[in-house]
């Protein structure tokens, strides 16, 4: 167990080896192999060439994945490599996905429903309240909330989920030894037994400027959806809600004041449909598609089914055997051509029988 941790830990440290070269690696050699095949081999791996085959073979630096492991068992910190059960799987989809993440906390990071919140660091009383008061609301719904554990709305997230029972995890861009900044060390630690601290980086690892975007780029890939709380044009909150987007996963934004420079951004995202406009937790909920979940649904009354055209019955069987699917998914399961399953979403949503959620995904009314 420790020699395979040393040779995934000791993959992060090549010089030039980054997440994507990683994995295409290891499509082809586990961990221990990468270490011991011939440079003829490496290099007709794509995205590797002859000078990442020669960075590879002439690797030599165990003694620091080994001491990376000494401080990993002494704090009872968990490695979480790519291909371990307990890796985050919503990151899996992200190309960029961590090679390695470290992990102390109770928090399941595969929870069934997990959404990131984010802000400015220096944010309005409106930010805190809006804040505050979206977390609880959503206090029972059993959602696992992700920020950033810096300075202003991240903080107030995290501190509300505290007060209100809900599971919080702060992904950090700096390594396990230390917290940043030292003033949220006493929440810190709270979130460990009601959540959980994640991080890429190795310990000694100094929160950088540079570090900030790779760690925004957890916080949205292992989220469901992203919240932006209070922003500006320009900043962190911006550069998670583009990278959300970019992963494909839903993104919402509070809007303020047109004249409020610390709402600007949130307003840009929601003018520019690259976010949805939140009011409240409720509007999430029922958004994602997670309200129903809760609540039996209604079967459709025999009378209404016997109106449906046949190609309309299939696309409701289909959703009523799974909670909601995409149009392709629906396509594909349903064996009707496009342009049947088209009309019959349009049908059945006229007559309430299903609605339309973002990212094309249908489901029962």
């Amino acid at each position: 167990m420790r020699s395979t941790l040393l040779y995934q830990i000791a993959l992060t440290l090549i010089p030039g080896i980054g997440c994507v070269q990683a994995r295409h690696l290891l499509e082809h050699f586990e961990p221990e192999e990468i270490f011991k095949t011939s440079s003829k081999h490496l290099e007709k791996v794509e995205g590797i060439g002859s000078i990442r085959a020669s960075g590879i073979r002439t690797f030599a630096d165990f003694e620091a994945a080994e001491q990376e492991i000494d401080f990993l068992e002494k704090y009872n910190i968990k490695p979480l490599f790519i291909a371990d059960d307990d890796y985050p799987k919503r990151l899996l989809h992200c190309y960029d996905a961590p090679l390695m993440l470290y992990y102390r906390g109770s928090a399941c990071l595969n929870h069934s429903r997990i959404i990131s919140i984010v802000g400015s660091r220096a944010h309005t009383d409106y930010g805190r309240a809006i804040t505050e008061l979206f977390v609880e609301q959503i206090a029972q719904e059993d959602v696992l909330i992700v920020s950033g554990l810096a300075y202003g709305i991240d903080a107030v997230a995290h501190a509300a989920c505290l007060k209100n029972q809900v599971q919080t995890v702060g992904v950090l861009a700096h390594g396990l030894d230390k917290i940043y900044p030292p003033h949220h060390t006493k929440m810190a630690k709270e979130m460990i037994r009601q959540g959980g601290l994640l991080t890429e980086f190795r310990r000694a690892t100094t929160p950088d400027r540079h570090h900030f975007p790779s760690r925004n780029r957890i916080v949205a890939g292992m989220s469901d959806a992203t919240i932006v709380i209070e922003t500006d044009i320009k900043g962190g909150s911006m550069i998670t809600a583009e990278l959300a987007n970019g992963y494909n996963r839903d993104v919402f934004a509070v809007p303020g004041k047109t004249t409020d420079k610390k709402s600007a951004g949130c307003n840009y995202l929601i003018k520019n449909n690259k976010a949805i406009l939140l009011t409240d937790a409720d509007q999430l909920l029922e958004t994602l598609g997670w309200k129903s979940q809760l609540k039996k649904k209604r079967p459709l009354t025999k009378e209404l089914f016997l109106h449906l055209s046949p190609e309309e019955k299939i696309i409701v069987a289909l959703l009523q055997e799974n909670n909601s699917l995409t149009i392709d998914e629906i396509n594909l399961k349903s064996g009707l051509s496009s342009s049947a399953v088209a009309a019959g979403i349009i049908n059945l949503e006229m007559q309430h029988v299903l609605r339309g959620l973002p990212g094309k995904v249908y489901q029962i009314a």
